[in-house]
Formats: C-alpha cells, structure tokens, sequence
C-alpha cells in the first residue's frame, strides 16, 4: 500500500509524564539523536533507520528527518498516574509542537496506562495531522512483556535474559519499543500508510517481525547479537556518544523479509 507522509521532515516533541532519572533521558535522546546521525555506517542506528527511508523511497517520498523541536517534564503526573488512551491524546497537545509534529509521550514506571502490558506495550496515533508515539517504562509491571530480552518472558520458553546494553532494563526496553513504534508512525501515521493484513490490526514495519533482533532468532531467542566486552550488554547498533541499542528487525519491502543489523 502507499505510504502517505505529511512531508519529508518531523518536529520531534517529547513529554515526559512522570519521574525519569537523567540517565535514562540521556540513553532515550541519545538514540533519537542516532536516528539521523551523520553517518549511516555498518552496524549504526543511522543504518537501521535507512531501511525505514526504503519505504518512503518507494512511494515517492524525500527521506524522512526527526529534528527535536521541544520537550516538556510533567514529574508530578497532573493527570494522575492511572491514565485512559484518550488522555494520553490530550497530553500531546501540552507540547508546543510545529506542524508537522511527531510526540512522544513517555510514562515512567509507575504510572499505568490503559491498555498496557495487557494488549500493548505502546501504540501510535494522531490528533488532527499531529502524530503521536506513546510508549510506558514496563521495568515494574510487565518486564517480562514489554522488556524482553532484557527479562525472563511471562510465557513461553524461559531463556536466560540478556544485559541491558545502558544498564537499565525500563530504559532499553522502552527503547526497543520507541523504534518500532517512530518506525510505524512515520511509514503508516494516518492509517494509509504502509501495512500488512488488517487495517485494525496492522502489522507494521517493524512489528510484522516480532522478537526478531539477529540473524537466527526464534521463539524465545533474540538471535545471534554483539556483546559489549565491558558490561555483558547485548546489542546490534552503535549511537552516539557511544552508545549502544538492541533494535528490533524491520521488514524490508525491497526483500520481503526481516532484515536484522546482525
């Protein structure tokens, strides 16, 4: 299906709804700073990012770019640390975005959503032409769920979980879900876009290749991945100022299959 995009650029907002320590912000903008690094080098978060330029490519489109325009904190949870999907539309329109715009809203560890851990670990979504990612830190209350690998799964195989490449097992899973999730909405923001089977259900760019992060991987197993000599971590793309992440596969059109970063 063709991909529809607002243009060839995103302001890229960020509200972060809850208490988060200053290295798991650093670890979440870094990456995103990653995405449009100025190298797109074997084995980069900017490479990984070009298979997601492939789809646009393909349709007609300029490359996509996320320039971070805004962020905002809201530590004391103004509107409560039980929140519905439709309040989480309502705290996109607190960031002053520019149009376009792409928000992430990020929920810390104690703050529950609606939804989450039972159906979802996060979803994308749009106000008007505002578009917007949320994903929630699962370390409390579905690691097995919404972290993994980096926590033994609450079902299926019982495999050894891998070390967070940042230490933090909230911080890296939220990240592996903020890619695939800035992957949907870029390539599919207003439901017309990019998507396999059906439309109330689609499988996007990189969720049509669930737990898949290395060549090889099956029910249970990550896949073959690199391990940092130094901290044990596992992981597939380097960002910067060092930086190292697990990202998730993405389907490429051009192949038709999972293409992994190792």
């Amino acid at each position: 299906m063709a991909v529809t995009v607002p243009t060839n650029f995103y302001n890229l907002n960020i509200l972060w709804y809850g208490k988060f320590t200053p290295p798991q912000k650093s670890t979440i903008l870094d990456f995103l700073a990653s995405l449009d690094g100025n190298t797109a080098a074997h084995g980069t978060v900017t490479q990984w990012w070009q298979t997601v330029q492939i789809y646009l490519q393909k349709a007609g489109k300029k490359q996509t770019h996320l320039v971070l325009s805004n962020q905002i904190s809201d530590e004391n949870c103004s509107m409560g640390k039980l929140l519905k999907k439709s309040q989480l539309a309502v705290l996109t329109q607190r960031v002053n975005s520019k149009s376009p715009g792409l928000t992430l809203v990020l929920t810390a560890k104690d703050v529950a959503v609606e939804g989450f851990c039972m159906s979802n670990c996060g979803y994308h979504g749009r106000v008007g032409t505002a578009v917007y990612v949320w994903v929630g830190n699962s370390a409390t209350q579905c690691p097995g769920q919404c972290a993994w690998p980096f926590h033994q799964p609450i079902y299926g195989p019982q495999t050894k979980p891998l070390v967070a490449p940042n230490g933090d097992v909230g911080a890296d899973g939220m990240i592996v879900n903020i890619a695939s999730l800035v992957a949907g909405a870029v390539t599919n923001p207003f439901g017309n876009g990019y998507f396999q089977g059906p439309a109330g259900a689609p499988l996007e760019a990189a969720s049509a290749c669930p737990g898949v992060y290395g060549k090889g991987a099956y029910p249970g197993y990550a896949g073959e991945l690199l391990v940092d000599s130094t901290t044990g971590g596992s992981y597939n793309a380097r960002g910067v100022n060092g930086r190292k992440y697990l990202l998730p596969a993405l389907f490429d059109p051009s192949t038709s299959e999972c293409s992994t970063m190792v």
